[in-house]
């Protein structure tokens, strides 16, 4: 068993036993998806929202390119797209009382349009645990399916 990091700004899949990681979310957004069947998942650490205007850099960059991205690589190492699963984290506001700039409000877009690209593709969304104002590191047991969460300040989960 192996535990893979994944960056910000990066994507990675894997088969069980192997657990997927990625540290510091904050308006981040960690992107989960798993075939429980298949014992294949990916997770995708993305920073913005849209790849729309920055046609050019890095798809593991930006919530909609990310997650397609995930699904062809998953489906490539055998995964059945229609079998597949998601969880996300992450996307907290991290600027204190600035609430009223939503050029601030990174975490909450990066968060609605990760919920909205999976939705239109069709993907169930089985946990959410996005928002509040802490940061988040997460582990994807890809065996089980379970997200671990850890926050400074809000304790640890599984969802």
């Amino acid at each position: 068993m192996g535990l893979i990091v994944v960056g910000m700004a990066d994507l990675k899949t894997a088969k069980a036993p192997d657990i997927l990681t990625t540290l510091g979310l904050g308006s981040c957004v960690g992107i989960t998806l798993v075939d429980k069947a298949k014992r294949i998942g990916g997770l995708a650490h993305v920073m913005l929202p849209t790849y729309k205007g920055y046609e050019g850099q890095n798809i593991a960059k930006f919530a909609d390119s990310a997650i397609i991205e995930l699904i062809n690589q998953m489906t490539r190492i055998g995964a059945t797209r229609g079998a597949l699963v998601a969880k996300i984290a992450g996307g907290a506001h991290m600027f204190g009382k600035t609430q009223s700039n939503d050029a601030l409000k990174i975490g909450e877009r990066n968060a609605a349009a990760s919920l909205a690209i999976l939705k239109q593709l069709g993907i169930p969304i089985q946990a959410n645990d996005t928002g509040g104002s802490h940061g988040r590191t997460i582990e994807l047991y890809i065996d089980t399916g379970a997200l671990k969460i850890k926050s400074v300040g809000a304790g640890e989960k599984v969802i």
